[in-house]
């Protein structure tokens, strides 16, 4: 079984990462996935949460936004809405960005406004549990 595998991850902002990785940690809207080299074939929907890397020895975390992961033996695609390594993460920022939904939910909204708040509420909590646990380390 080879060592590692390619990592392919890709944001609407065109922003590419392509590395060899060891494994990764993603989470899927079936809990949270271990992938190695050698990885049995797989599509699963990405959740926002936490995304862990080993690359040369080395844990990487990521927020990550939804979108999609497909997985084969020698390669991991990740096309997500949002990612962003912990030490880029604006603490101040996310806090506010999670406050703010937090109360636009408790508005009357539309159900596209809901989906919408709900969806900002799970990526400003994505991104300060990533960097939180960073400040844990």
């Amino acid at each position: 079984m080879p060592a590692t595998m390619k990592l392919e991850l890709v944001t609407p902002e065109s922003r590419e990462l392509t590395e060899e990785i060891e494994a990764i940690s993603l989470p899927s809207a079936d809990g949270e996935i271990m992938v190695y080299p050698g990885h049995v074939p797989l599509v699963t929907i990405l959740v926002p949460g936490e995304l862990t890397l080993l690359r040369k020895g080395k844990e990487e975390i990521l927020a990550v936004g939804e979108g999609f992961v497909m997985v084969t033996t020698d390669t991991v695609a990740v096309v997500t809405d949002m990612a962003i390594e912990a030490a880029s993460i604006d603490e101040a920022k996310a806090e506010e960005a999670r406050q703010q939904a937090e109360k636009r939910l408790h508005q009357k909204l539309s159900d596209e406004e809901a989906a919408t708040v709900s969806a900002t509420l799970s990526k400003s909590l994505a991104q300060l549990n990533v960097k939180r646990r960073m400040h844990g380390r």
